[in-house]
C-alpha cells in the first residue's frame, strides 16, 4: 500500500520506524472531527469547480458512511477510548487518521476519493481536527461544570444556616456558614467556566485553506469551510494556522487550573471526613474499604481526584515544553501534542462524570461543625470589632481582646464565659452588651458586606447563584438545539 507522500521515495521505510512514527494508534480519536473537516473541504473545492454536484453528493455520502462502519457511537464527537483498538486494527496500513479516512473513502466510492485531497495538506487538517476536538471537549466540560455547580448550590441551600469553622494556616479562624464555604467553590467553578469559554472563542477560527504552510494553491472560498464547521471565520495567517497550538495549550492550562480547584475541594473533604474533624460522612457508594483492616472506609474518590489533578498539570506542562522551541511552521514534534490533549479531555470527563453525584450525596455532621465553631475563640474578631464600635482604635482593640483570650486560655474559658469585671480589667469600654455581640449568630452577621458570611448576605449570594445557573441552563439548551 503506497503512502500519501510516497512518490519521491524509492527506499521502503524501516518497519520498526514505520510503526513507531505512526499516529493512528492515538489520533483515531479525531475520526468525527476528520469526517466533519473533510466534508467541509469537499464543499469548498466543489465551489471552486473541482467537484461536480454529483461528485460532491457522492463524496459526502461516502464520508458519512465511514463512522457507522467502525463504531456504533457515531453520534458522539468525543469517541470512547474502548473503540480505539478495533478501529486501529481495522486498518493496519493507515499512517494517521487522515490516511485512514482516505483509505475508507476509497473503499466506499472508488478513485473519486483521491480528489478530496486537492488543495489541502495534512498540516492544516490536523490543525483543524484538533481545534474541533478541543472545542468539543470544552463544550462537554462546560456541561459537567454546570452539573457540579448545581450540586454545590443544592448542597449549600440544604445546609441553611448551618455553621462551620473557617481556617487560615489550617488553624481555626472564624465561623462561617457551610453554604458560604460551598459557594466559594461555585466562584472557582464560574472562573473556570469563563476561562474555557474565553479560550473557545479565541480558538474558533478555521485553518482549512492554509495549505502546508503558505496557503492553498487553489482560489478556495475559505469562508465556506469555516461556516460549515461552525467557526467564526478563517484563520488570518497560513503559517500561524498550521503551527498554532495555543488553543490546545489554553485548554490544558484552563483544565489544569480547574483540576487544582477540584483537588482543593477533594483535600478538604478528605480532611473533614477524618475522625479528627468528623465534619462529614463520605457516602459509601463512592468509597472503598481496606483489604486488611475491616473497620476502614477510605476516601478513594477524593484521593483519586487529587492524583488526577497531577495528570492535568502534566498535560499542560508537556504542551508548553513541546511548543516553546519550535520554529515556524509545522514540525513533526506537534504530533506529540495530541495525546496530552486527549488525556486531559478524558481525565476531566472522568472526574466530572462522578463529582456532581458525589457532591450531591454528601452528608454533613452539622452538630460537630457547630461545636467546633463555638470553641477556640473564633469570635475574637467580632469581639475586637465590638470595641471599635466603642471608639477604640483597632490596634488597641486587638491587644485588649488578645489579653482576654490569654486569660481564657489560662483559665479554660471562652470569651463569653469571662465576667464583665474581668473584661473591664482590660478596658472600661466593655459593657453587658458585649456578650450579645459575640454570640455565634452575631459573629456571623457582623460580616455584613458583599461577599461576607452574614446570613442575609449568603442567602442573597445563593439566590444569585441559582439565577446564574438557571440562565446558564437556558444557554446550554439553546446551544444544544442549534447544534442538533
Amino acid at each position: 500500500m503506497s503512502k500519501m507522500w510516497s512518490g519521491r521515495f524509492r527506499e521502503p521505510l524501516d518497519h520498526t520506524f514505520e510503526q513507531w512514527q505512526r499516529s493512528f494508534p492515538f489520533d483515531w480519536r479525531l475520526l468525527p472531527q476528520e469526517i466533519a473537516a473533510s466534508s467541509a473541504h469537499a464543499r469548498m473545492i466543489a465551489a471552486a469547480g473541482i467537484l461536480t454536484d454529483a461528485e460532491l453528493a457522492k463524496m459526502l455520502d461516502g464520508l458519512a458512511s465511514i463512522i457507522p462502519q467502525v463504531t456504533k457511537d457515531y453520534s458522539s464527537k468525543i469517541l470512547d477510548k474502548s473503540v480505539g483498538p478495533a478501529i486501529v486494527a481495522s486498518s493496519p496500513d493507515a499512517e494517521d487518521i487522515h490516511h485512514f479516512v482516505e483509505l475508507e473513502l476509497t473503499k466506499a466510492i472508488g478513485d473519486l476519493a483521491l480528489k478530496l485531497h486537492t488543495g489541502r495538506s495534512r498540516n492544516e487538517q490536523i490543525a483543524t481536527d484538533m481545534r474541533l476536538f478541543v472545542r468539543d471537549a470544552i463544550d462537554a466540560t462546560l456541561v459537567g461544570l454546570h452539573n457540579w455547580r448545581i450540586a454545590l448550590a443544592g448542597l449549600a441551600k440544604s445546609a441553611g444556616d448551618a455553621v462551620m469553622p473557617s481556617y487560615t494556616h489550617l488553624q481555626r479562624a472564624e465561623p462561617v456558614l457551610v453554604a458560604h464555604w460551598l459557594l466559594a467553590y461555585v466562584s472557582m467553578v464560574e472562573r473556570d467556566s469563563s476561562r474555557l469559554i474565553d479560550a473557545r472563542q479565541r480558538m474558533n477560527l478555521c485553518p482549512l485553506g492554509s495549505g502546508a504552510v503558505a496557503g492553498a494553491t487553489l482560489p478556495l472560498n475559505r469562508t465556506i469551510a469555516a461556516t460549515a464547521l461552525g467557526f467564526d471565520a478563517p484563520t488570518p495567517n497560513s503559517m500561524d494556522a498550521t503551527s498554532d497550538r495555543d488553543f490546545a495549550l489554553e485548554f490544558t492550562q484552563a483544565i489544569a487550573t480547574l483540576g487544582i480547584h477540584i483537588s482543593r475541594f477533594a483535600e478538604e473533604l478528605t480532611l473533614y471526613s477524618t475522625a479528627e474533624f468528623g465534619f462529614l460522612d463520605l457516602p459509601e457508594r463512592f468509597s472503598t474499604g481496606s483489604s486488611a483492616m475491616p473497620q476502614k472506609k477510605n476516601p478513594d474518590l477524593t484521593e483519586l481526584i487529587r492524583g488526577k489533578s497531577g495528570r492535568l498539570l502534566g498535560a499542560a506542562t508537556t504542551l508548553a515544553t513541546l511548543i516553546k522551541g519550535l520554529p515556524l511552521a509545522y514540525n513533526k514534534d506537534l504530533q506529540e501534542g495530541q495525546e496530552p490533549v486527549f488525556d486531559a479531555a478524558d481525565t476531566i470527563a472522568g472526574i466530572l462524570s462522578v463529582l456532581p453525584k458525589f457532591t450531591a450525596s454528601l452528608q454533613f455532621r452539622f452538630d460537630r461543625m457547630k461545636t467546633a465553631s463555638e470553641s477556640g475563640y473564633l469570635n475574637a474578631m467580632a469581639a475586637a470589632t465590638y470595641l471599635t464600635h466603642k471608639g477604640v482604635p483597632f490596634r488597641k482593640a486587638h491587644e485588649k481582646i488578645g489579653n482576654a483570650v490569654r486569660l481564657g486560655l489560662e483559665t479554660g474559658r471562652e470569651l463569653g464565659e469571662l465576667t464583665i469585671e474581668e473584661l473591664r480589667g482590660f478596658g472600661e469600654e466593655f459593657s453587658e452588651d458585649f456578650f450579645d455581640s459575640i454570640t455565634l449568630e452575631a459573629t456571623l452577621d457582623c460580616h455584613d458586606v458583599i461577599g461576607g458570611t452574614a446570613r442575609g448576605r449568603v442567602r442573597a449570594a445563593l439566590e444569585d447563584t441559582e439565577r446564574r445557573i438557571a440562565l446558564e441552563a437556558d444557554k446550554l439548551i439553546e446551544k444544544s438545539e442549534k447544534l442538533s
